[in-house]
């Protein structure tokens, strides 16, 4: 049973906790857990030996901190993981408007409750989700959005002066006392608002409305930016930025076995009926975010979030889902698929001038293709593939309808030589429907290595000339 009034809960262990700060909770919860070696941010993947315990030692630190990185890389997730390591719950005084400690309250109303009401104060309980408040910057943002404004309403109901700290109308950050406050793209504040919260951060107080006002607050204030905005030459003010304890760096995935543990992780891949994904088509959809990072036609300064490979998969999941229901066959996904699902690709590319000139689609399908390149060179070094590349130099074709079951996916590939051999080789069972898939993975790998052409009139043929090569030749 929860105490429900002052005086109930002074003979509680929350009287020995009166006055213990947010920072101070948050780093005695840190501590238990590094002891009992219980995971920090669960599901944070590729942040183990670099972000993770450069936040730890923030919280340690009893820093406000901020996390650098650019779009996609799990800022947002890291501070709404940080109520994991709050209290699940805590006293406040029922009728304050700043979570106000019954035991120790900061606010003049708090203050009035309990020189008032004494022991019979009533207390509510708050759980820790509810003491994390989260905004994103936009210039819009208005000092009265974050600290307050003066209430003339208020002030004339309650017959005090404007100056008086009643009167205020309490914007987010004072309703996150005694909790967490995160700002999402902080440079994007205006300069006025930024002085606003170093005040705050340094001095505890404020001017509303040409009002120094004392605002005590209890506050874990945490942010997130880009890299380029959080310069001097950027949008942030020195100041701030000299307040802000810990500047913590963050990453894209090292390694494609992380991407891909992190999209294996998010995407929604629990559909009605499920859908077999082998795994080189997931290391294309994952490579495809790795390509598109170092493509010179995508901007650097936006990067390629990793909500790209995540959008990807589940796009290749939903046409092998489109194929199936018509073909009345199990799902299953395929190399071809990645093509049928660029608006997954298009949609989170910033492109460059060049970029601009030659079209998202365009540039899609291309880093599409290249990904299929680097994923083949590694899975099919070992794979005899000349007799399908002299197929196909002696003027065969074969065309790959998207309306084939598989079956007839397999009698259509016994025509080219060492294809369904190759296949076997790459395909996770020996399943017709994995073999089929697995060859179609040789023909596009070949494709995108330029061993093979592929065109919407013939299909797979053989592959254009190097112009260069045959130049040199004829010159020497």
């Amino acid at each position: 049973m929860k105490e429900t009034t002052l005086g109930a809960l002074r003979g509680t262990p929350w009287a020995a906790k009166a006055g213990r700060s947010v920072k101070q909770e948050l780093r005695d919860n840190l501590i238990c857990r590094l002891r009992e070696k219980r995971p920090i941010f669960p599901g944070i993947v590729g942040y183990e030996s670099t972000v993770v315990p450069q936040v730890v030692n923030a919280i340690l630190s009893r820093h406000n901190f901020i996390l650098l990185g650019l779009r996609g890389q799990a800022k947002t997730r890291i501070l709404r993981q940080l109520t994991d390591l709050l209290d699940p719950e805590i006293p406040v005084l029922r009728d304050s408007e700043l979570n106000d400690d019954p035991l120790a309250p900061i606010s003049a109303e708090g203050r009035r409750i309990v020189a008032e009401q004494g022991d019979d104060a009533a207390v509510a309980w708050l759980p820790a989700e509810a003491r994390y408040i989260e905004k994103l910057a936009t210039p819009d943002v208005t000092v009265a959005d974050i600290i307050g404004d003066v209430d003339p309403i208020k002030a004339a109901k309650l017959g005090t002066q404007l100056g008086d700290e009643r009167s205020v109308h309490y914007g987010l950050l004072p309703r996150a006392n005694r909790g967490i406050f995160a700002m999402n793209e902080l440079p994007d504040l205006a300069g006025k608002v930024q002085v606003a919260l170093f005040n705050i951060m340094q001095e505890g107080d404020v001017q509303i409305k040409g009002y120094p006002i004392r605002l005590p607050l209890d506050v874990m204030l945490v942010f997130s930016a880009n890299p380029e905005d959080y310069t001097a030459r950027g949008k942030i003010i020195t100041p701030l930025k000299d307040r802000i304890g810990s500047e913590i760096r963050t990453h894209y995935p090292a390694t494609v076995e992380e991407g891909m543990a992190i999209t294996a992780q998010e995407a929604w891949t629990d559909r009605d009926q499920t859908v077999r994904v082998p795994a080189f088509v997931a290391e294309i959809a994952e490579e495809v975010a790795f390509v598109a990072r170092d493509d010179a036609r995508v901007d650097k300064h936006s990067g390629v979030s990793q909500r790209l490979p995540i959008s990807l998969l589940e796009n290749v999941l939903s046409n092998a889902e489109r194929r199936a229901y018509t073909l009345g066959e199990a799902p299953i996904a395929r190399v071809t698929d990645l093509y049928g699902a660029l608006s997954a690709v298009t949609g989170k590319l910033e492109l460059e001038y060049e970029g601009e000139l030659k079209g998202g689609e365009a540039v899609a399908r291309d880093i599409v293709r290249r990904a299929v390149a680097q994923v083949f060179g590694r899975r099919a070094s070992g794979v005899a593939t000349e007799p399908i590349t002299t197929y196909f130099d002696e003027d065969n074709a074969l065309k790959v309808p998207d309306t084939l079951r598989t079956e007839q996916l397999i009698d259509l590939f016994a025509r080219v030589p060492g294809l369904l051999d190759a296949a076997r080789q790459l395909a996770e069972s020996r399943q017709p429907q994995d073999v089929a898939v697995a060859a179609e993975f040789v023909l596009e790998g070949l494709y995108a290595r330029k061993q093979v052409a592929r065109s919407e009139e013939r299909g797979y043929s053989a592959a254009e000339p190097d112009m260069t090569q045959v130049s040199r030749r004829r010159w020497n």
